[in-house]
């Protein structure tokens, strides 16, 4: 086996994390006590800047941690990741999405096979077919030069690259991108209504090509299509990202038109693959290639740093301190850029996709928690909406806060407010405000005695709340690669000290399969298939 099974609650450091995590730990203490806390928890790296000194730990909480990893075998389970041996086992595949974005041979390998050049060829082939489509030189049928461009997946074919867009939206080429993803047939039409068949090009991503909920979509789509145009123009205005040949073709989809998936990477982290057709049309394809360098940045960095100064070690370590030692059951992604409004969705399914397991390497049920709620909004907006939770109500949330030093279209009056929010609000929960200030602040006012006793509880904010930040020069194709592959290397972190297999979703498939009796339920007179008692009445009552 790839990947050692070994219940983390064996190690020694899990024991004294749990004697440690009885003891309180007051930040403004930690601060007071500690002149070089923040140099000493924290890391800088070329454009990246993450302090963590506002985290509820000292130095023995993080030299346990750090014995963790070590117990944990996490440097060769970093080896066996990179090198391609089979740690999705139950599904037989590596995990080697990392290979994606490799500008040098390296010794990934699967099955034996060097996918170096094959990673390469593809690449060329993304690229070419962005280049020609932004230049005009690929037409749509009709002759005419692409305006828009629609990816047709779901789960990792959709949210990864749609995410990636929106955020690098300022470096869009022209061409206006598109994601249909839910099978409901509200969504698709209110995206293609007000498209021009002549002009739209549509990429379609299923791995199998089966995709109940893709094909749906992308059979809705080509009867649209055809009402302007006929099945020879299919080829034209069509692409496809799959490894089902001939369902491809049978869809009226030319072979040359047709890119690979790979076994070995899963859908959740598949941006980086033919998958991100969609990313390198918008945004260009030097810029698709500098999303590609910035991951593999963080890949070297995860790769050879320290386990003390490795960014994705320590932020990996930092949650499982929060979910098994302090008892807080989700953390939150709160950046303050618009640009990053789909990032918390997409860590959300990256991670609990991969870490929400309930059985252990060995097939046994686990005994302690594993992954995280994963939520968040963008800052300032997020301010007006559930800090309110995290400032004065009972629940313990650790917080990632993510800001950019520059703006991207210049205006420093805006960034400036913005950045003002980012730095106070990180400030503000650690700090929080204490009944004597809270009690000045009224007298001030000049409330009567009575008014003030009444408001004082209501104004105190306890403080003591954990966040790290995560500081970065600027919003680029790059940065934005390095951040992605951070929190990917966060996650296999996570899941290796957790002693689960995070690249497998066995828990997606149940409700799959019972659709397809409730679809036949649906579709025929009476109901067939066996049903508890409340189901059968729900489908009773949609038929009625």
């Amino acid at each position: 086996m790839s990947l050692k099974t070994q219940s983390p609650v064996n190690f020694n450091s899990w024991k004294e994390l749990k004697v440690l995590s009885k003891k309180e730990f007051n930040l403004k203490s930690l601060f007071e006590s500690n002149l070089s806390r923040f140099k000493d928890f924290s890391i800088h790296l070329d454009d990246f800047l993450i302090d963590y000194s506002k985290n509820l730990v000292d130095k023995k909480v993080v030299d346990q941690l750090l014995k963790l990893a070590h117990e944990a075998d996490l440097k060769h389970a970093i080896q066996s990741y990179f090198n391609g041996e089979k740690i999705n086992e139950t599904e037989g595949r590596a995990v080697l999405h990392t290979a994606l974005r490799s500008a040098k041979n390296n010794s990934a390998k699967v099955d034996g096979i060097d996918i170096y050049g094959d990673v390469q060829s593809v690449l060329a082939k993304i690229k070419t077919f962005a280049d020609q489509v932004n230049s005009g030189e690929r037409k749509s049928y009709s002759g005419q030069k692409f305006t828009d461009v629609v990816n047709i997946g779901i789960g990792g074919s959709d949210l990864g690259p749609q995410m990636i867009v929106e955020a690098l939206s300022y470096y869009q080429t022209g061409i206006q991108p598109h994601f249909i993803s839910n099978v409901d047939g509200d969504h698709v039409l209110e995206t293609i209504n007000n498209l021009n068949p002549e002009t739209t090009l549509f990429l379609i991503v299923s791995k199998s090509f089966t995709t109940q909920e893709t094909l749906t979509n992308a059979n809705t789509v080509r009867n649209w299509f055809l009402k302007s145009a006929s099945k020879e123009d299919v080829k034209h205005n069509f692409v496809a990202v799959s490894t089902n040949i001939s369902a491809v073709e049978d869809f009226g989809i030319a072979k040359e038109n047709i890119f690979p998936m790979y076994d070995w990477v899963g859908g959740r982290f598949s941006l980086w693959s033919a998958a991100g057709l969609s990313i390198a049309v918008s945004i260009g394809s030097e810029n698709f290639q500098g999303l590609l360098d910035g991951a593999e940045e963080m890949d070297t960095h995860f790769k050879t740093a320290d386990f003390e100064s490795n960014m994705p070690v320590i932020l990996a370590l930092l949650g499982i301190w929060y979910n098994n030692f302090l008892e807080a059951e989700s953390e939150a992604i709160i950046p303050y850029t618009q640009y990053l409004q789909k990032l918390a969705p997409y860590l959300q399914q990256a991670s609990m996709e991969s870490n929400g397991k309930s059985v252990d390497r060995a097939g046994v049920k686990v005994n302690y928690q594993t992954g995280t709620i994963v939520w968040g909004e963008p800052g300032t907006n997020s301010q007006h909406a559930f800090f309110q939770l995290i400032h004065q109500g009972t629940k313990l949330i650790p917080s990632d806060f993510i800001g950019f030093k520059k703006p991207l279209h210049g205006n420093s009056k805006h960034h400036d407010i913005l950045m003002a929010n980012y730095f106070a609000q990180t400030e503000a929960l650690m700090k929080g405000k204490s009944q004597d200030e809270v009690h000045q602040e009224l007298e001030a006012q000049s409330l009567s005695v009575e008014d003030i006793q009444k408001l004082v509880p209501f104004k105190v904010f306890e403080g003591n709340k954990p966040t790290t930040s995560i500081l970065i020069d600027k919003l680029t194709p790059k940065s934005l690669g390095k951040l992605v592959a951070m929190y990917e290397h966060k996650i296999f972190v996570q899941g290796v000290i957790w002693n689960i297999f995070s690249y497998d979703q066995w828990g997606v498939e149940l409700g799959k399969q019972l659709a397809k009796n409730t679809l036949k339920d649906i579709q025929s007179a009476k109901i067939e298939n066996p049903h508890d008692s409340s189901t059968n009445e729900l489908l009773k009552h949609y038929k009625s």
